[in-house]
């Protein structure tokens, strides 16, 4: 078959070589698919450049979710049959960025016929990510406001339309008139442009001096400071990542005199203590895609010659919506 790998470390458009390679054999508790769609997320360039948690052995084959066809089944699984047609989370250290990938059992999920291979490949850690931000650890009741960072990106648009099928007003932070475009079409009430506005500004006005109820914030850094500048009196400042590539270090004695809250979510942990919970949101998430409320917005579809730019772009911020990768393309 033919696959991405990577052979040592560095920048995804530079490290990311097509290859041909044995088809991978599923083993105990594990899942055989052919690829239909590869979503890009901001941890495959991560992985390409070693700094993500998760350090697979080289060579590897990044694409962490998938939408993909059921073709062979290793020992002891019985909740899968060739042919299905599932979405989820592949195994490292043979990802979804080639024509065959593996997959626990557990991580495996019935694709919504409602969705398309692309849409349906964007459905997992996104939305999984945003579910658990939103309503596990942020609590989020209908009519709060909820400011949203990197909105056009791929947690971010997932975090969108989640909040508002909660009932939320939802505020969305982006950067450039493209990415305002499709955080508007994706239902964000207000869009602001970080390049020429100050969210502060924009979300104090809008709520009246009260503050955002919830911030979900992939990007740490100078997002996550002046975020504090105008969270609401008991908010809730959901960390959810640091696409800036700074660690904010939070001074705690402002969040004691305002009484907001720090909230971090490491999805993947979940996986490891309560994998159940898991299986709830996707079914959650399945409702809502099947009621037309949540919809992945697929904005780029890429084959093997587009890849590993595509990556690096992502890398670099330069990406609308999810990108996918499809093998057959």
């Amino acid at each position: 078959m033919r696959a991405f790998r990577v052979h040592e470390m560095g920048e995804p458009g530079e490290v990311l070589r097509y290859e041909t390679v044995e088809p991978p054999e599923p083993g105990p508790g594990q899942v055989l698919v052919q690829v239909r769609a590869a979503a890009v997320n901001f941890p495959d360039a991560l992985l390409c450049r070693g700094t993500y948690q998760a350090k697979p052995p080289l060579p590897f084959t990044p694409g962490l979710e998938l939408c993909a066809e059921v073709v062979g089944t290793g020992e002891g699984v019985a909740g899968h049959a060739v042919g299905d047609r599932v979405l989820g989370s592949t195994e490292l250290p043979t990802g979804g960025f080639a024509e065959y990938a593996l997959m626990n059992e557990g991580a495996a999920f019935p694709a919504p016929a409602s969705l398309s291979d692309d849409e349906a490949a964007s459905l997992f850690i996104g939305y999984q990510t945003g579910w658990f931000a939103l309503h596990r650890r942020a609590s989020l009741q209908p009519g709060e406001t909820v400011l949203v960072h990197a909105a056009a990106g791929g947690v971010g648009s997932a975090a969108i339309q989640l909040a508002k099928a909660a009932g939320a007003r939802v505020i969305g932070v982006v950067g450039g008139p493209e990415k305002a475009k499709a955080a508007t079409e994706l239902g964000a009430d207000v869009v602001v442009d970080r390049n020429t506005e100050d969210f502060v500004a924009v979300t104090k006005e809008l709520t009246d001096g009260r503050g955002a109820d919830v911030v979900f914030d992939p990007v740490g850094g100078d997002s996550f400071k002046r975020s504090t500048k105008c969270v609401a009196f008991e908010g809730r400042i959901v960390i959810i990542g640091f696409a800036s590539g700074t660690i904010p270090e939070p001074a705690l004695n402002h969040a004691l005199i305002k009484n907001y809250s720090l909230v971090g979510l490491h999805w993947g942990l979940y996986r490891q203590r309560a994998p159940e919970v898991i299986g709830q949101a996707h079914t959650r998430l399945v409702e809502l895609a099947d009621q037309g409320l949540v919809k992945p917005l697929v904005s780029e579809r890429v084959g093997p010659d587009g890849l590993a730019d595509g990556v690096q772009r992502l890398a670099d911020g330069a990406t609308v919506g999810r990108l996918v990768y499809a093998p057959a393309s």
